[in-house]
């Protein structure tokens, strides 16, 4: 009898020896990086927030498909805030409850990003948000948030002093009424006695609307030089639209965040020649800069109907997440993704040096200008 049982017993002992071996719910769990993006997929932001969330799964599709991030998935999960606030702060506390993401990403707008901050969401759960699609001091001074791009405050200090050069010092300012367009106007406001110009008008739209009726009424009526929008993609598309069908001939200067493609393909070549705008990441036509020619590669093997001008943006938030992540020490888990990030000095994402060891600053300085030129093509 106990000869007929020695095999059952044998084999008993090697599955107990076995069994260890198979992946437990939680090893299986660390095999995959879940990052999360609480971003606009509708309403008028829709366009911003897509084209960011396609560049930042361009850059995470070819992660994953040359192995992950020590040997984990990213995944990227997404929820629609249609740009509302306290949809922004709900929606990334039932992100994080339901799917434990290691970070967030690509939320897109001040108010917005300002939202998370005041809540206090990141904080509480030891969270970076990288890549926040703002430039705002609020935005780049709040715990957890890391801005890959430069200040707007860095973009209008620098197209004053530009504008000043050139002997064009009567300005036109239109601005988003909210925070976006606070921080831009209190940028303008420090920066023109600096470079000697007067803002000899202002003008707000309501936010989340292309109500720019009366800010085209008042840009007409000053007659600026120069009329600069620290307006969003939509608004700053209408307002172009309308200004130009009235007559008005000032040099149009847009904000860095305004979708020069979009405006191409919303207004066309003839339409849109002549707007001017910032710079703070690299442009298309740059091949000399190492990630872009990554991302331009990428992109043409890209189906993806949502790639555009701001994408760029999106792709570069990516990278540096990869980085933090692929630096972190121990498991990637949000408490080391974040200490990567407050460490990162100096850091070559392929021609684009980010820089987090300033308090108070985004991570980058960069700003040029570019304008369209003739068939919508980029004068850089």
């Amino acid at each position: 009898m106990p000869s007929l049982l020695r095999p059952f017993r044998l084999a008993a002992g090697l599955l107990a020896l076995l069994v260890p071996l198979a992946p437990s719910g939680a090893a299986a769990q660390t095999r995959e990086l879940v990052i999360g993006q609480v971003a606009p997929f509708s309403g008028p932001q829709a366009v911003t927030g897509k084209a960011i969330h396609a560049g930042i799964r361009l850059y995470f599709d070819q992660v994953n498909a040359q192995g992950g991030v020590k040997g984990a998935r990213l995944r990227l999960v997404t929820r629609d805030d249609a740009q509302k606030p306290e949809q922004t702060v709900a929606l990334a506390r039932e992100l994080i409850q339901q799917e434990a993401p290691v970070a967030l990403i690509g939320t897109v707008g001040t108010t917005n990003v300002d939202a998370l901050i005041a809540d206090g969401v990141l904080v509480r759960a030891g969270l970076p948000l990288v890549g926040a699609v703002s430039g705002a001091s609020s935005a780049i001074g709040g715990r957890n948030v890391f801005v890959t791009k430069a200040s707007y405050h860095d973009e209008v200090n620098r197209l004053f002093t530009s504008l000043s050069g050139l002997g064009m010092k009567r300005v036109g300012l239109v601005y988003q009424d909210d925070a976006l367009g606070q921080d831009v106007i209190a940028g303008a406001d420090a920066a023109a006695p600096r470079a000697g110009i007067s803002l000899i008008a202002r003008a707000g739209y309501e936010r989340n609307t292309v109500k720019v009726e009366q800010a085209v009424e008042a840009m007409l009526k000053a007659n600026p030089q120069v009329v600069f929008l620290g307006a969003t993609t939509a608004a700053a598309i209408e307002f172009v639209r309308q200004y130009r069908a009235r007559g008005g001939d000032a040099t149009l200067y847009g904000l860095s965040i305004i979708d020069t493609r979009q405006l191409v393909a919303q207004l066309g070549p003839a339409g849109a020649r002549g707007f001017a705008f910032s710079v703070v990441l690299p442009l298309e036509g740059q091949q000399t800069i190492e990630v872009n020619r990554e991302y331009l590669r990428l992109r043409a093997a890209s189906t993806d109907p949502d790639l555009s001008g701001r994408s760029i943006e999106g792709f570069i938030a990516a990278k540096a997440l990869v980085h933090a992540l692929r630096s972190a020490e121990g498991a990637p888990g949000g408490g080391a993704v974040l200490k990567s990030l407050q460490a990162m000095r100096k850091v070559d994402l392929g021609g684009y040096m980010l820089d987090f060891g300033q308090p108070g600053r985004p991570g980058s300085s960069y700003v040029d200008f570019a304008m369209l030129g003739d068939g919508g093509r980029v004068v850089h």
